[in-house]
């Protein structure tokens, strides 16, 4: 509860202060807006139209942003996330479901990043967000500094589906793409309960592991 507190306390901090760029903190004309700088050090990458699909490149602006919404409780900056990842939202999209956070870190953070972005491309979209569809059946170790094949055994039937999805198509957000392993298990059991998946990320790691 304490944390849940902490982070509402947060976000109304969000909402009283002049509007900054999520990234640098400089003051912008709107509230959820990047400076032109920090825009343009963005590297937005193509609509390759595949099961995964990225915004950004994983790069100094990106990082910067997400490591504020993950680990500084900057709610407010998955609205400019959410809105950089929105042209990539597949049309024909029935469901947004975020990747699940362990019980324990969910508890001691107060939110899940990858929630706060799902609602937000929800509310902008029109697309109906479920956020208890996709649940985590145990807890995984910290997946920074393995290998894609770690990381794999890492999160290998840590995901469950509460109920079947015929052939919907569910959109899959999470906040960054490094190996694809936890998203990929994510996606398998999706699957495996009937629907048609798509991923989308903020960023993408491009050369070797670093979220």
């Amino acid at each position: 509860m304490r944390g849940i507190v902490t982070a509402a306390g947060r976000l109304a901090i969000d909402f009283a202060l002049p509007p900054r760029c999520p990234a640098c903190a400089a003051v912008t004309g709107e509230a959820h807006r990047f400076c032109a700088a920090c825009w343009q050090g963005l590297d937005f990458l193509p609509d390759g139209g595949g099961p995964v699909r990225a915004a950004v490149a994983y790069g100094p602006v990106a990082r910067e942003v997400l490591l504020k919404l993950k680990y500084a409780r900057r709610l407010g900056h998955a609205e400019p996330i959410a809105a950089a990842m929105q042209r990539l939202l597949p049309a024909d999209a029935h469901l947004i479901v975020p990747v699940p956070l362990a019980r324990w870190r969910l508890w001691s953070r107060g939110y899940n990043q990858a929630g706060l972005i799902a609602a937000s491309l929800s509310r902008t979209s029109g697309v109906s967000a479920r956020y208890d569809l996709l649940v985590r059946t145990r807890s995984t170790p910290v997946l920074r500094g393995l290998g894609p094949a770690a990381r794999r055994r890492a999160v290998a039937g840590a995901f469950a589906v509460r109920e079947a999805l015929g052939d919907r198509h569910v959109v899959l957000v999470d906040d960054v793409h490094t190996t694809g392993a936890t998203t990929d298990g994510c996606a398998a059991v999706l699957e495996a309960a009937g629907a048609r998946v798509t991923t989308l990320v903020f960023a993408r790691v491009l050369a070797g592991p670093d979220d």
